[in-house]
């Protein structure tokens, strides 16, 4: 079905606002009936398009595409809709998200064997935000859930893909015996959840 580049940018900015949610370029295809070079060109278009005009932006989440406001406008967005600041994530949550973001799809007792301690509260905490989410059942005994993280996780830390995690050697490098003596650790008082 051929389908003019015009009527092809409004048909995806509707799919993106109405939604809300990330669509794949698979169901915009679908949905358009649109062959995949002119998808994405209309993608690009768009992109374009929203970048002079508008607060609004579209941004890419592996195969996925999302319509969101531009970060330089979140206080008006925050003021107009009195939005509560969120509590920022604690040392054990980070802790619990990196373990599933480098090792996904885990299972909680997966998580809590790396940490060393229970994980459950930070677990539960990490899906309610939409940071994680749930991957299915592993093969294991007791087919336990297992947890990957989620389109939001990429999108709270400004990264297109898992493969824009910094790698395990990268941050090993940074970490030399040199510069422990300037970093400040926490007791177990303090470390809580």
């Amino acid at each position: 079905m051929e389908i003019s580049n015009d009527k092809l940018i409004k048909e995806i900015s509707a799919i993106l606002f109405a939604v809300a949610d990330p669509v794949s370029k698979d169901k915009l295809i679908e949905l358009t009936e649109a062959p995949e070079e002119d998808v994405l060109k209309a993608v690009a278009s768009l992109k374009s398009l929203l970048s002079q005009y508008t607060g609004l932006m579209v941004i890419t989440l592996e195969d996925k595409y999302q319509m969101v406001t531009r970060d330089e406008y979140f206080d008006i967005i925050k003021k107009a809709l009195e939005q509560k600041k969120n509590t920022p994530l604690s040392q054990a949550a980070l802790e619990t998200l990196a373990v599933i973001a480098y090792n996904q799809p885990v299972s909680r007792a997966f998580i809590e064997q790396v940490r060393g301690v229970d994980s459950s509260s930070s677990v539960s905490n990490l899906l309610s935000k939409g940071l994680i989410e749930e991957a299915g059942r592993l093969n294991l005994p007791g087919k336990p859930i297992s947890f990957r993280t989620s389109d939001s996780f990429l999108r709270a830390f400004g990264l297109e893909s898992l493969a824009d995690l910094p790698s395990v050697e990268s941050m090993q490098a940074e970490i030399n015996p040199e510069n422990l003596s300037e970093m400040e650790f926490v007791t177990e008082e303090e470390y809580g959840e």
